[in-house]
């Protein structure tokens, strides 16, 4: 069986740099940082090793054969740019930073070198070995979900650590021995103070959606947590931009790490249709109506939790088979609702920002900004949930008149020109852009999910009975799998 590379070299780092106190590890001597990167772009790191050429086939990766096996029964046939770019690397212990949209296949990009990396270690009770940090809940049950067939087939246990869910259970999988967690800082920070996790142990270190991180504050827990993992580890940061805080991240944590950036324009997919529709502001609500009663599932976005609250209440009356997703609604609520969404039970989500990240839903082709987003990185993150894996999809944002000078703006930042119409309910100008229809009229109850035990992000991948982990339900809400590693049936993508 072939082995992956468990050593790391590190006398290829420039001498006389000295040892940052906090991380352990040799200090940079050359400068990283430039004006662009500061504004948010993605710059380009100086790197002092060639990285390793990019791969055509998993077969060409030092990879376990139990992984490439689980690689062809999930339907996973070639590796995406992202993926084949960074892997050598990765499996030869670099550190990684890497640059890719949502859906671009990030997840089997740094899951599989961690699982290869780790396969053959047992970790020591509250000790992970492997610890991957995400911003949010959803998104950790995603990543979960998509690396546990590949942990199972290399005997890793894996433990999902997120607030909203027990953490007693939580605290139980740890002290049972977890080589993987995936985590979110605050819960993970708690079960640490708590005497239940300890980091010192752990050798690979991911940071998926570093700038979600920054931008929700969590810097501050990102970096304690990172000072706490055992210097001279390996380091795999992902992020769309680099805005001030990551880009300090990527000076004080990454080494020489391997650059790679899979959509140099910010996150634009090219497969994505943008629509900016102008509406008054009395003819706002019918609108959004018309085209929540369109065929096909649909994401509305809106700032806040009432108007959420409020607009799913509308729905409902009106024959629209719409549910809630927001921050104050419970995790089990929350993954509930997802799965309704995604059995189709539900045919609108309706969400604030909470789902604008990790979440992936097969033949979602209309995302609506009821209001439209004050970030380009909002509006560019609540678009990638449509047009995933190669798919097309649109992304329609509703201006009123006084929204409008702002919204030019935003899609001048998000390098984006998009369709502009007038548009009025009940047009066909609006139908044609969005499917927009006249609801039923007859209200809707939507039946509350079959009574089930409760299902924390709390234990560790299947044990030796077979069974699956609390809080993972099927593998159907992975990360987006790209073109060609697409699973037979309704599987999602990694």
């Amino acid at each position: 069986m072939k082995r992956a590379h468990t050593s790391r070299t590190r006398d290829r780092f420039p001498q006389g740099g000295g040892a940052d106190r906090r991380s352990g590890r040799p200090r940079r001597s050359e400068s990283f940082g430039n004006r662009r990167a500061l504004q948010g772009e993605f710059a380009s790191p100086k790197t002092i090793t060639p990285p390793l050429p990019a791969v055509e086939s998993f077969a060409d990766l030092d990879l376990p054969e139990r992984l490439l096996a689980t690689l062809g029964r999930e339907g996973v046939t070639a590796p995406f740019p992202i993926q084949a770019a960074t892997l050598p690397n990765s499996l030869a212990g670099r550190d990684v930073l890497g640059r890719g949209r949502t859906g671009s296949g990030k997840t089997l990009a740094f899951g599989l070198a961690a699982l290869a990396r780790t396969a053959g270690r047992r970790a020591e009770p509250r000790q992970p070995l492997a610890l991957v940090l995400v911003p949010t809940r959803e998104l950790a049950q995603q990543v979960t979900d998509a690396l546990t067939p590949y942990a199972r087939s290399v005997s890793l246990r894996l433990a999902t650590v997120v607030g909203g869910m027990s953490l007693g259970r939580q605290a139980s999988a740890l002290r049972g021995g977890a080589e993987v967690v995936v985590a979110t800082p605050g819960r993970l920070k708690d079960l640490i103070d708590r005497g239940d996790c300890r980091l010192d142990q752990v050798d690979i270190t991911v940071l998926d959606e570093a700038d979600q991180m920054a931008d929700m504050g969590f810097m501050p827990q990102v970096t304690a947590l990172l000072d706490q993992v055992r210097p001279g580890g390996q380091r795999m940061l992902f992020s769309a931009t680099l805005d001030r805080n990551v880009d300090r991240l990527v000076r004080t944590y990454l080494h020489d790490p391997v650059v790679h950036s899979v959509d140099p324009s910010a996150g634009a997919v090219t497969t994505m249709e943008h629509h900016v529709l102008h509406v008054h502001d009395a003819d706002k609500h019918r609108t959004t109506t018309e085209i929540a009663a369109r065929d096909g599932r649909v994401i509305m976005f809106l700032d806040t939790k009432h108007a959420v609250d409020r607009l799913t209440s509308h729905l409902l009356s009106s024959g629209v088979r719409a549910a809630a997703l927001h921050g104050g609604k419970s995790q089990p609520q929350r993954t509930r609702t997802l799965a309704q969404f995604k059995s189709g039970d539900v045919t609108v989500l309706v969400a604030t920002n909470v789902a604008a990240r990790g979440i992936h839903v097969d033949n979602l082709d209309l995302v609506v900004n009821v209001d439209p987003p004050s970030d380009h990185k909002d509006y560019l993150h609540r678009g990638g949930r449509t047009a995933r894996a190669g798919e097309s999809g649109s992304v329609v944002t509703l201006v009123t008149p006084g929204q409008r000078r702002g919204m030019t703006r935003l899609m001048s930042s998000a390098g984006i020109t998009p369709q502009v119409a007038q548009v009025r309910s009940g047009e066909a100008e609006l139908s044609r852009i969005t499917g927009a229809q006249a609801p039923s009229g007859v209200p809707v109850v939507i039946p509350a999910p079959r009574a089930e035990r409760p299902r924390g992000a709390s234990a560790g991948s299947r044990g030796r009975r077979g069974r699956r982990p609390a809080g993972q339900g099927r593998p159907g809400g992975e990360a987006a799998r790209p073109r060609g590693q697409r699973r037979t049936g309704s599987g999602s993508a990694a």
